[in-house]
């Protein structure tokens, strides 16, 4: 049967691979649809839908599939595999096809096959997490905020209310960069404290424990000051803060000493998006700087996508029993990501007459880089491990 297959053994297997075939599919769907002035959502701007897909189709599979693989690890409890995996595949797989169909399917369709994946996926996950009385608890909170949001998309669709629609788009995007904030805490530092200590490193690493208490709240009020139009004083200056917070986090983890490390500065430079985004978006608030005004893509390109290309590369070779090593062309993939994320924040200020080519360059960039990661991925996540054992 289908679902005894390697690529639904473990959990993170199918999500990883889903989610980098649909970077390949969503992006060029998008200038398509932007080249053709379609409509996919009736009566709402097509950047919704673009936004929506990024947001609740490729990350949202690229966080299941790090879920899948970590709540096993935290609750020392049996991987999860088989038809449970499947079952959730084909949903993710239903509400993907439901956005696609958009213009085709009626309302109550479209949100029944969308709203049913997160409640399945923490249907999934909760019962060993709640056993086992985990700290990570709070994920199953996140996955909730992130449900509520989407409910509110779907709502604002109903309504054909664009601003509504924006608000759930950007919250969902905070909640996912402060569960980027929390994961990153934990891991950049873990990861980059081994190597330290593989190369006979004499210096350690800064951390801050007013800072990590503090940065958590700061990221829970971005999220709840931008649910409400925004008061450029109260969120600009918000936002300026959250930057600081963040660049004096980063300054503390030597990113400089990663530089020979592929599947360590990839971290770094997708966490070192958070700061610039930040800052940016700050920026447009109150100074209304026009040159900064694609923050939303160095938080979705820059710090997202960078941060899953990172997360899935690193964890698929783990659990498959294989070294923790990248060969070439996924240090390429790195650097063609970081070039989409670079040409879409600053393309626009440099080359302001040539919007469309600067959208092309970005598009090739990020398709490129995903391509080569299916490439490189896709017999991994789709052949037994190496060492013979399950999962």
């Amino acid at each position: 049967m289908l679902f005894r297959h390697p690529l639904f053994a473990y959990g993170f297997r199918p999500f990883f691979f889903f989610c980098g075939l649909y970077a390949l599919l969503v992006v060029p769907a998008w200038l398509l649809i932007r080249a053709s002035d379609m409509l996919p959502l009736d009566g709402l701007p097509p950047q919704l839908w673009h936004a929506h897909e990024m947001l609740f189709g490729f990350t949202a599979a690229a966080i299941t599939g790090f879920l899948l693989s970590g709540v096993p690890s935290w609750t020392r409890n049996r991987g999860f595999g088989g038809l449970p995996v499947f079952s959730l595949s084909l949903v993710w797989l239903a509400g993907r096809a439901a956005f696609a169909l958009a213009p085709f399917c009626s309302l109550p369709v479209l949100a029944a096959m969308e709203l049913a994946f997160l409640p399945a996926l923490i249907a999934l996950i909760a019962p060993p997490i709640i056993r086992e009385r985990n700290r990570n608890i709070a994920m199953l909170a996140v996955l909730a905020a992130l449900w509520i949001a989407d409910a509110a998309f779907l709502f604002a669709i109903a309504r054909i209310d664009a601003e509504l629609a924006s608000r759930a788009l950007l919250t969902a995007m905070n909640i996912i960069l402060l569960l980027l904030t929390i994961v990153g805490g934990r891991i950049l530092p873990a990861f980059t404290s081994n190597a330290l200590r593989r190369a006979n490193a004499s210096f350690s690493l800064h951390r801050y424990a007013w800072l990590e208490t503090l940065l958590p709240i700061a990221m829970i009020a971005v999220i709840i000051a931008d649910i409400w139009p925004p008061v450029p004083g109260l969120h600009g200056g918000l936002a300026i803060l959250v930057a600081i917070l963040h660049g004096l986090r980063l300054s503390g983890w030597r990113s400089l000493r990663t530089r020979g490390d592929p599947m360590l500065w990839v971290l770094h430079l997708a966490y070192a998006w958070l700061p610039i985004g930040f800052a940016l978006k700050g920026l447009v608030l109150l100074g209304n700087a026009a040159w900064a005004q694609h923050w939303q893509h160095a938080f979705g390109i820059g710090a997202i996508a960078t941060m899953i290309l990172a997360v899935s590369t690193r964890t698929a070779l783990g659990h498959t029993g294989r070294p923790l090593r990248v060969g070439r062309p996924i240090v390429v993939a790195y650097l063609l990501l970081a070039l989409a994320g670079a040409l879409r924040v600053a393309g626009p200020v440099f080359w302001p007459d040539s919007y469309s080519g600067v959208l092309l360059a970005t598009g090739i960039s990020w398709v490129s880089a995903f391509l080569i990661f299916i490439a490189v991925y896709g017999p991994i996540l789709g052949r037994p491990r190496v060492d013979g054992k399950p999962g």
